[in-house]
């Protein structure tokens, strides 16, 4: 029952992702020509930022698309299970690449200002604002659990404070000549975008390095595991995340008593249940020991 409520939910996402690029393009391809015609170098960077949001969002709606295939294969033995995380990576790097751009261009703004038919940019960032809203509210919900959503959904709220940007510069320009306030909000909407980008980035860096999580007490589970009493040693321990919800375990496990293999099993479901109740570890891999001349260190340099 709830494979098929997160296969339903991964469509859903699918067809939110499909239809915000959709939007996407259409703003972007109105917002060139809208550039081109009004010589609005602001609006053309707005359609460039558009652009690259364009390309992340179709990243991310293969990802998506490569997420939901279950089958693993010989030599794909994970699936296709790490296509979001990748997919978050690019998206956050690209962000952090725009975001210094934003702020270059907009510095290069405050020394060469010329005025520009203000009366297109104001109506294009207008249509901009209405078209990534709606697309913000449609990814919102699965941006809360979803690194790659999640970064879709930072593209497209930049993409929204851009063009509110945007046309506050072009309502400045019409009323009051003030040109130098785009370059202002163009910096201050880039410094955002590094702020909010980095985390995302880090985060999708962790999981594709095999770091542990974050939020894992390492000690805890060690002491943990060894409260139970037919276990003496636990030693050569890995814990990494293959995506945003599967966390991997996998250690050595020496006995007290050379034991019978039904044994192991009924303590190695003890186990398994310790890692999933206490520490959300889904998938664990555990091999048995008893007086085996090895290294004993719970982290062993390899």
């Amino acid at each position: 029952m709830s494979h098929q409520h997160t296969h339903q939910q991964g469509t859903l996402s699918g067809n939110r992702l499909l239809f915000s690029i959709i939007l996407n393009i259409i703003i972007t391809v109105s917002q060139i020509i809208g550039g081109i015609i009004s010589g609005s170098l602001a609006l053309i960077s707005d359609a460039v930022h558009n652009l690259s949001d364009v390309i992340s969002l179709i990243i991310s709606y293969t990802a998506n698309l490569l997420s939901r295939k279950k089958k693993q294969t010989l030599h794909q033995t994970f699936g296709f299970k790490r296509a979001e995380i990748i997919a978050a990576f690019i998206n956050s790097a690209t962000l952090i690449v725009i975001a210094v751009f934003l702020g270059i261009e907009a510095i290069k703004r405050f020394k060469n200002t010329q005025e520009i038919a203000s009366d297109i940019v104001i109506w294009l960032a207008f249509i901009a604002i209405l078209a990534n809203g709606l697309s913000v509210l449609l990814l919102k919900r699965d941006a809360n659990h979803n690194l790659n959503m999640r970064s879709a959904y930072l593209h497209l709220i930049t993409d929204m404070l851009t063009s509110v940007a945007v046309l506050a510069g072009g309502l400045l320009m019409k009323y009051y000549a003030i040109f130098w306030i785009d370059a202002l909000l163009t910096i201050i909407i880039s410094l955002y975008l590094l702020y909010m980008s980095w985390e995302i980035f880090i985060d999708a860096l962790k999981i594709l390095m095999l770091f542990a999580p974050k939020h894992l007490e390492i000690d805890a589970i060690q002491k943990e595991i060894l409260t139970l009493e037919e276990i003496s040693n636990i030693h050569h321990v890995h814990i990494w995340q293959l995506n945003d919800h599967d966390i991997h375990f996998e250690a050595h496990i020496e006995f007290k008593n050379d034991i019978q293999l039904s044994e192991f099993d009924k303590i190695c479901a003890k186990v398994e249940k310790i890692l999933l109740d206490s520490f959300h570890i889904n998938h664990s891999n555990l091999q048995p020991e008893f007086d085996r001349d090895d290294h004993k260190d719970f982290i062993i340099q390899d």
